[in-house]
Order: structure tokens, then sequence, then C-alpha cells
């Protein structure tokens, strides 16, 4: 039915708890609908369009009489909230079991193979945000040279050091020598947090992220698209997320701005396959720093370049936007938080709009996409006929 699917994911905007958010510390949750109430509502005339309105009430958006796209919210079916676990299941790889999380920091066999490996002898060993541990240890990490090794309800292994200390490119080196000792202990990633200033009152983590995932468990959408040899290009931190596999393109960011320009390009050189973007600022810079104002700004700033991206894409071309997990700002605590995600849709060839409902699973999206493609993907329920 379409040649190119643009598949968008803003990374952490979640519509409401799951059943099972209280299980995760999450009851209550409401990321898109909280940031909409802090900040007096939100203005996403595009999104409104496309049926936002229809999935739930958030102040400030109508809930439009004749919407010009298709709409629903989809249930993570993984047990979990972090990033990985959304995008795998939304390319169809569904996890029976979660990822190892260590609320209370590494155990000693995980720091002393560690030490072993690598020679150095970590400061931190425990759970906090990123901001706040460049804070307590980031003067200390100075004069010492030892890196600050930390962790988040996720299931992440970070590595923190001063460019002038340990270089990018030597963090990337410890990364990898962390891969290796994690591999038995199912820690989903390792993540080098690369920073500046000159005191506490000033660092700040660079551009220098790298993840350094585990890869897919099973065959996902952008692989088994890859095989039948249609494009996948990754855009943002797809490519981190899969651990590169199934990409036959992948061209990263370090911002909302650049993943939408980035999006475009890619328009222009891709003919037939699949667009994955990952928009992380929501996230990253809003939602862990519990940043409801900026938060609401972002998500207006994408709504106003969504024509853009309208007016390029072909009659046969499809706009899918979701999300991977929420991370609401006004809960207490700054991760992740079990969350429903929006489910809209778009497409010059989609004439009737439809509501999609509530999804059992964020692999919906993947099934749908490799029902267009005639693929055959094991998980999810496609809704390509619906349309």
């Amino acid at each position: 039915m379409f040649k190119r699917i643009i598949l968008i994911v803003l990374d952490g905007v979640g519509i409401g708890a799951l059943p099972d958010a209280g299980e995760y510390g999450d009851r209550g949750a409401a990321t898109l609908q909280h940031v909409a109430q802090v900040s007096g509502g939100l203005c996403l005339p595009q999104l409104e369009r496309l049926g936002l309105g229809h999935i739930v009430p958030v102040q400030g958006i109508e809930k439009v009489l004749s919407p010009v796209g298709c709409w629903g919210k989809m249930a993570e079916k993984s047990p979990g909230k972090d990033s990985i676990t959304g995008h795998w299941e939304l390319a169809g790889v569904v996890l029976d079991h979660p990822f190892a999380t260590f609320p209370h920091g590494f155990p000693e066999a995980i720091i002393t193979a560690f030490v072993a490996e690598t020679g150095l002898n970590p400061l931190g060993n425990i759970a906090a945000s990123g901001t706040d541990i460049l804070r307590d240890l980031g003067e200390k990490h100075l004069q010492t040279g030892r890196p600050i090794i930390y962790t988040s309800s996720d299931s992440v292994f970070q590595i923190a050091a001063h460019e002038d200390i340990i270089s990018p490119e030597k963090l990337y080196v410890i990364c990898r020598q962390a891969e290796k000792v994690l591999l038995p202990f199912n820690v989903c990633r390792v993540i080098a947090r690369p920073f500046k200033g000159t005191c506490a009152t000033d660092f700040y983590r660079t551009s220098g992220r790298h993840d350094f995932p585990l890869k897919p468990l099973s065959k996902t959408v952008l692989g088994l698209l890859q095989q039948q040899g249609l494009s996948t290009c990754g855009i943002g931190k797809i490519a981190d997320l899969f651990a590169g596999e199934g990409l036959s393109d992948s061209l990263p960011t370090t911002s909302n701005l650049g993943g939408m320009h980035k999006t475009l390009q890619a328009l222009d050189k891709i003919n037939r396959g699949l667009i994955m973007t990952n928009l992380v600022d929501f996230d990253m810079l809003y939602g862990h720093r519990l940043d409801s104002a900026g938060f609401a700004v972002a998500l207006q700033e994408f709504d106003r370049w969504l024509p853009e991206l309208l007016r390029k894409m072909l009659p046969d071309d499809l706009l899918i936007i979701t999300a991977d997990h929420g991370c609401d700002p006004t809960t207490p605590g700054t991760d992740h938080s079990r969350e429903y995600v929006p489910l809209l849709l778009s497409s010059q060839s989609i004439s009737v709009p439809v509501n999609l409902g509530t999804r059992q699973s964020f692999a919906d999206v993947g099934a749908t996409v490799a029902d267009n493609f005639q693929i055959s993907l094991p998980a999810g329920q496609s809704f390509l006929s619906e349309l």
C-alpha cells in the first residue's frame, strides 16, 4: 500500500499510566496530560488535526469533528519502561522477562571484574541522575582521574568522564571493556557519558554520549526489510538502540531539530522502505530534568514542523507518530514512567479517519510495517487493513 513509511518516535511522550504502572512506582503518571496542565494548556494544531484529542483528553487540545488522520494508543507488552525495550517492541521484539536493574548499585562481582578488565577503580556505583552525579562526584573525578559509574531505574551501566581527563575515544574503549564484563548479568546497555566544565556548578554533559546496547534478541522488522533489499534508515539514536542491526543507513543527531531536519533529508534519498526517527529532547532534556515548560515548548516546536514534513510526503507515503515510554516530569523521581503511548497516522492515501483503538502491544507498529511490505513478523497485530 505504501512505498515509504516514516516512523517518528517522540521519546518519553506517554499518555497515561498502564494498568501495571503501580508495580513500577508510576501510578498516576500521564506525561502529556501533566505537561499540558502545568503549562496551562498545549497548542498543537497539527497533532490535533490528526486526532490527538480523540486519544485522551489533553488541556488545550480539541477533539476535532473530522480528523485528517488515524489515532489510537498502545500498551507495552514487554516488562520494563526503558528506551531499548520500547523501541525493540515497536520493531517486533517482545521481551518475556525484563533486563536486570540495580537500584542499589552494582554488586561487588561486577565492580571487581570491571577493575580487573580496565585497571580503573571507579567512583560512585550508585543509582543517580546524570546531572546530580556530576555535581556530587565531578570534582573528585577531576582530582583523581577515576571514572564515575552510575545507573538508574533502567538497565544501564553508565560511565561518566571529563573529556580533558579521559577522552571520549578512550571512554568508548572502556565501555567496550565493560560490555564484556556485563554479558553474564543481563544488563541492557553501557552508556558513555563524557562531560566538560570546571567545577560542580558548571559541569555539563557533551554530545559525545554513545550507547553500547545488547543486540536485539530476535529479528526486527528493520532486519527483515533489509534482507529484502529495502532501505532502512535510522535517525537519531536508533542505531544505538538496535546496536546498528538492520540499518542500511544511520544519521545520528544531537537534538530534535537535527532529527527533524535529517528526516526530511532521508526522504530525498530513500525511494522505498522505512525511515525510523527518534526525537530525544522530550526525554533527555525535559522529562528527566523535570522541566514541564521546556517539554511543552519542544512539543509545540515539533508540531510547527509537521506541515513541512507532510508537504514533502508523497501520496504513497505513510507517517506513524508514537513514543517508546513515558517520562512524566511532574511525578516523583527523574526516571521513565510506565505508560500507554500515542498512535497517530497520516497519509494522503487515507481518506477516512479511523479509530485504531487500544492496541495490546507496541509490536502492532512493526507488524503493520511488515504487512505493508509483505513480510512476515511473528509479533504484533497489523492494522494495515483498517486504514
